[in-house]
């Protein structure tokens, strides 16, 4: 038959009482448990608590160990000592390890072991009683305590003794007991009757023990598996579990008058921790600690059954702990409708379950999203193109999905967290969007966050709101999400762009698709990258035809250009190189060799009407070179910077002085003859510094840049950018 466990707090009430669920302030709807037992026909009545007194406060992070009736015990977990709080206004104070909280019908007592010395308090009067305790071989022990009495017994003996206060019944030999018990622990039962537990020879057994006469009777037998369970005692029951740490749990009721046992029925579920409890003829049980775990299970919510009638009602939605007092059973949990606290359960007039609200932690039980540190603007060109975001939760027994979506396109990307190990969760976000993982869009985006409870408890929540994701204009970004484009013009005169991306596992510069601009583009002699030259956030090119005339296209942001808007005449410039701000100020220019070798500066306005200022000589000696290409600032200087490469394949870099002109030039690589193309695409490993590309027969191939002008390019490395280096190919 059944034991106490001095570990676990246990469900015991008095049989006086009966359970009620009631609606209104303070108190919870009833619920049935399962669609199964809505068909017994068990209904709660409902009545009004609408002058319950105002919850009072519960300490957070803590378990309920005790209750009684003017107060509680409770302790914060990752902590030994306990607080002792006042039902009447919410005043508290900390208190020792080992102290235990007993009552009476009309007082509560405070019972501690500490230091061989265990005292009992009479809360009401001050009275105190103080017993010696030791180890020694003849010494006694201390055995438990319950009701206005605590216990001792000697160390070897079965000699166990009840003490009490001289003004409440003094001291007394309690008998009834076998001769030769031992291992004796008593634990609470209602206030009239303590649950002694003791082994008798090798059979473990229990009896109750009446507090006012010391007699011991209703001696039974522990049944298999009863061991490891909790047990509750009523005036007119016994309850017990077995089966703790199965999937098989079981709840048995012992009818005191009669030895009759009966099974209470409950759902099939793995369980840890069943606790038990006895409100007059209901049988209250819920697994403890559901609102931690990461599965579903029926017991996690606190139910009461009527043995009677078969009918099930839904208290609370979870508990952790639980304890009993005279005046009623108090749970700590949870309802999504009033929050987490400690709730009491009494009865109605009706004898339906009543449930109120009389401490408030001040959290709620469903799953809450709380603050983000989502900024209004993502730069995505600091952190090398990344972001990292972080949500608060209230639970970590959660599955999280979340949704960025780009508004002018709808892609998206998710992310799934199950279980966080922390009230929070956060998304690394590699900058990417979309099922391709294309490189994100500036522009508007959405976020949402759905938190759903991997255990059950409480509904799904949601949380969603706004950011803006921004970069500088790139020259050679045409779609606006930040990673370079290669423009490449085929044999029969279409334009294609193909969008790259640096794969960081392998090192190595990539496309994610190739997609066609438009047709018609034979009739240039001449394409190139122009960097921002009208003005918006997008860039632009510009295409001199057969008749020498410059036309400028406006990037529209979204991979294609607008109608191509004439800037200018009489450019047979033999080459040209634009996209780079020369000047510093923050407008793109261009630059043109001519037949001579002559360079001539043309300025950026940053107005696409008339884009350009009027053409200033700055240098001669350039027709020396067969490729010219402005990179950017790819030397760590002030400006953008130009590489020439001459007929023999060397390679030179020209410092940009920031004022338009160039400091003299330093060999910074030969063999280059093997490239039909140099494309200063920008930063294409999203390292912050300017990388060239170069193409040819024999392949493609990336040069990073390293903001060192004695060697401003790493190592080639070898580039996929299919089709672009396919013959007859003219590449930008």
């Amino acid at each position: 038959m059944p034991h106490a466990r001095s570990t676990r707090r246990r469900l015991l009430a008095a049989a006086t009482t009966v359970l009620a669920v009631t609606l209104g302030a303070g108190t919870l709807t009833s619920l049935p448990a399962s669609a199964a037992d809505t068909a017994t026909g068990g209904t709660a009545s409902r009545t009004d608590a609408t002058n319950a007194a105002a919850p009072i406060p519960f300490p957070k992070d803590a378990r309920l160990t005790e209750a009684g009736l003017t107060g509680f015990l409770s302790r914060t977990q990752g902590t030994s000592d306990q607080r002792w709080t006042h039902f009447a206004d919410g005043s508290s104070q900390g208190l020792g390890w080992w102290n235990h909280l007993r009552s009476s019908r009309t007082t509560d007592y405070l019972v501690s072991d500490e230091q061989r010395l265990v005292t009992l308090k009479n809360l009401s009067t001050d009275a105190t009683l103080k017993i010696r305790v030791g180890l020694e071989a003849d010494g006694i022990m201390y055995a438990g305590s319950a009701g206005h009495a605590a216990f001792t017994r000697s160390a070897k003996g079965t000699d166990l003794r009840m003490h009490r206060l001289d003004t409440e019944g003094g001291t007394v030999n309690v008998t009834g007991l076998p001769a030769d018990a031992t291992s004796i622990y008593v634990t609470p039962g209602t206030p009239e009757d303590a649950l002694v537990t003791f082994t008798d020879g090798t059979a473990k057994k229990w009896g109750l023990l009446d507090l006012a006469t010391g007699t011991v009777d209703e001696i039974h037998d522990r049944t298999a598996g009863s061991a490891g369970g909790d047990i509750a005692v009523s005036e007119k029951h016994v309850a017990w579990t077995e089966g703790d740490d199965t999937g098989l749990p079981m709840v048995f009721l012992l009818d005191r008058a009669t030895d009759k046992v009966q099974v209470i029925p409950i759902d099939t579920a793995w369980t840890s921790d069943l606790q038990i409890g006895l409100v007059g003829g209901w049988v209250v049980y819920g697994e403890a600690g559901g609102i931690s775990h990461g599965d579903v299970s029926p017991l996690y919510a606190l139910t009461a059954y009527d043995p009677a009638t078969g009918a099930k009602v839904k208290l609370l939605d979870h508990l952790t702990s639980s304890a009993a007092a005279p005046d009623g059973l108090y749970v700590r949990g949870g309802s999504v409708a009033q929050g987490e606290g400690l709730y009491k359960i009494t009865a109605g007039a009706d004898g339906a379950p009543t449930v109120s609200l009389v401490a408030t932690t001040g959290e709620p039980t469903h799953v809450v999203i709380g603050a983000n540190d989502i900024p209004a603007t993502v730069d995505l060109d600091q952190n090398g193109g990344k972001a990292s975001f972080t949500w608060a939760v209230s639970r970590t027994s959660v599955e999280v999905d979340i949704t960025l979506r780009h508004v002018r396109t709808g892609l998206t990307r998710e992310f799934v967290r199950s279980h966080p190990y922390t009230p929070s969760v956060t998304v690394d976000w590699n900058g990417q969007i979309g099922p391709d993982f294309t490189s994100a869009y500036n522009g508007d985006y959405t976020w949402q966050m759905t938190a759903r409870p991997l255990n059950g408890i409480g509904p799904a929540t949601s949380a969603s709101g706004t950011f803006k994701v921004v970069r500088k204009a790139a020259p050679h970004d045409y779609d606006d999400n930040g990673s370079p484009d290669m423009l490449s013009r085929d044999a029969s005169g279409t334009l294609w762009r193909s969008d790259t991306y640096f794969h960081e596992d392998i090192g190595q510069l990539d496309t994610r698709s190739r997609t066609s601009v438009s047709t018609g583009w034979n009739g240039h002699t001449l394409i190139e990258a122009a960097g921002n030259l009208g003005g918006a956030a997008h860039a632009d090119i510009v295409g001199r035809d057969t008749a020498g005339v410059l036309w400028l296209y406006l990037g529209n942001g979204d991979g294609t250009f607008a109608t191509r808007y004439k800037v200018g005449s009489a450019w047979n410039y033999n080459k040209i190189a634009a996209g780079s701000d020369l000047n510093g100020d923050g407008k793109a220019d261009l630059v043109a060799t001519d037949s001579t070798g002559a360079m001539w500066l043309h300025k950026g306005t940053g107005d696409w009407r008339a884009p350009f200022e009027s053409r200033v000589k700055i240098s001669t000696g350039w027709n020396g070179y067969n490729q010219i290409t402005a990179t950017g600032d790819i030397a760590g200087g002030t400006a953008g910077d130009l590489v020439a490469r001459d007929p023999s394949g060397v390679l030179w870099l020209y410092l940009g002085n920031g004022d338009g002109t160039f400091a003299g030039r330093v060999q910074i690589g030969s063999g280059w003859g093997e490239y039909t193309h140099l494309v200063g695409i920008g930063d294409g490993n999203r390292d912050g510094r300017a990388d060239l590309v170069a193409v040819g027969p024999k392949g493609q191939y990336f040069y990073q840049g390293t903001g060192n002008w004695r060697a401003p390019l790493g190592g080639r490395q070898l580039a996929s950018l299919p089709h672009v280096g396919d013959a007859g190919n003219h590449v930008v």
